[in-house]
């Protein structure tokens, strides 16, 4: 039976949205007026529905982005203290996402919570959108009562984790931007300008160096098998991406980007203040510690990282503080880390000292973007010239030898 994603009005003018499983759109209207309200408009499109013929999607263009999670987050821990009802205020906001993924899913949660699923376990069904601390948090306010403070809490997190990201992801752009121009522009010399250069050196006869024969092949080999270049390409990011799904491909890299000495400060730096942001708005909402443990585990990116937090785990379930485990982790988590949370070992702050610790490798970690791409410009800036003179150089002193000769 199909399900319809639905607008109603109630007879006293109240607009209500939802979704239904109906044989039509007769039938859903006849189920609403059972309930008091008339059909105004239905779709099977909000479901995600497919309809007959190709079509497919992008996972990387079909993701929830952080933003519009911060925006849902947020507005809702304003509506829920305003006293609204929690599917009324979940309908209400998926009305104003942009996304057509989250705004479907958002649609469905709010209709498990009124034919009375728990908010927490409706999220289970999407751990694509939302991660295991955004779950575990929200069944730990129903279970406590206190699902307007772990709202405040998780609002906090996020915005904290947004712009953390963002402040890393601006000072890195410069050199990104630099990067791809200078690819881009190097491409096009290669495949537009060389070709003819090379024409006119076999013209002339001109012998060539063997920098210039360099050049003028790569150039005539791109122009020509342009599309081989391109398989190239695509075969090495396909077969990158895949070496990163692997177990020992992961661990590789990870350890890669631990040892460089300008990525690695970046490196540790976010992955520790994601850390204790978690543990604080974790033991914040009063989840137990070992499964606090294991669920910031799984939401880290390295695999150091996560290692660390499953083994600091193992050893409190042995009877360890959680500092004494994270000792045998210090060269990823740096002796600050272990001494303040000793520090709230011993005077049951924990989680007040963390988030002041979060925002220290918050800020930390911004830095240490803004070193990076301080370090990076100048070192293009000089590759950017060797290239551009091995190419001068490469094309001009052929012409320089055709001189020579007439002379």
């Amino acid at each position: 039976m199909p399900e319809y994603f639905y607008t109603a009005k109630s007879f006293e003018g109240d607009v209500k949205t939802g979704v239904l499983q109906a044989q039509d759109q007769s039938g859903l209207a006849k189920i609403l007026r059972q309930d008091g309200y008339f059909l105004l408009s239905a779709s099977l499109e909000e479901k995600g529905i497919k309809k007959k013929g190709f079509s497919f999607s992008i996972p990387f263009l079909s993701r929830v982005s952080l933003a519009d999670k911060l925006f849902f987050i947020r507005n809702l821990e304003v509506m829920i203290a305003a006293g609204i009802s929690l599917p009324r205020a979940i309908e209400v906001l998926a009305g104003q996402t942009r996304s057509k993924k989250f705004k479907t899913a958002l649609f469905e949660i709010s209709d498990k919570i009124i034919k009375g699923e728990n908010f927490s376990s409706s999220l289970k069904k999407y751990s694509n959108i939302f991660p295991e601390l955004f779950q575990n948090m929200i069944e730990v306010g129903e279970e406590t009562g206190t699902l307007e403070d772990v709202l405040k809490t998780l609002t906090q997190q996020m915005e904290k984790e947004y712009e953390l990201r963002s402040k890393v992801m601006g000072a890195l752009i410069y050199p990104a931007i630099v990067i791809t121009a200078m690819i881009g522009i190097g491409v096009l010399m290669l495949i537009m300008v060389v070709p003819k250069l090379a024409e006119t050196f076999d013209e002339l006869g001109v012998t060539l160096p063997i920098t210039t024969q360099i050049v003028i092949n790569s150039g005539v080999f791109m122009a020509t098998y342009w599309y081989i270049v391109v398989l190239i390409v695509v075969v090495i990011v396909v077969l990158f991406r895949y070496i990163l799904k692997t177990k020992s491909g992961k661990k590789s890299f990870d350890m890669l980007m631990l040892k460089l000495p300008v990525i690695s400060p970046i490196v540790k730096k976010t992955n520790a203040a994601y850390t204790v942001r978690s543990l604080s708005s974790l033991f914040s909402a009063g989840v137990p510690i070992i499964r606090t443990l294991e669920i910031v585990s799984r939401s880290l990116g390295n695999f150091y990282f996560r290692e660390a937090m499953l083994d600091a785990a193992e050893q409190v379930k042995k009877g360890s503080k959680l500092s004494e485990a994270l000792k045998r982790h210090e060269a990823i988590y740096s002796m600050i880390v272990i001494q303040m949370i000793e520090v709230g070992e011993e005077t049951g702050e924990t989680a007040d000292i963390l988030k002041k610790l979060a925002e220290f490798f918050e800020e930390e970690a911004t830095n240490a973007a803004k070193n990076l791409s301080a370090v990076i410009e100048p070192s293009l800036m000089l590759l950017v010239g060797a290239l551009v003179g091995f190419f001068a150089v490469s094309m001009i002193q052929p012409m320089y030898s055709m001189l020579g000769a007439i002379q």
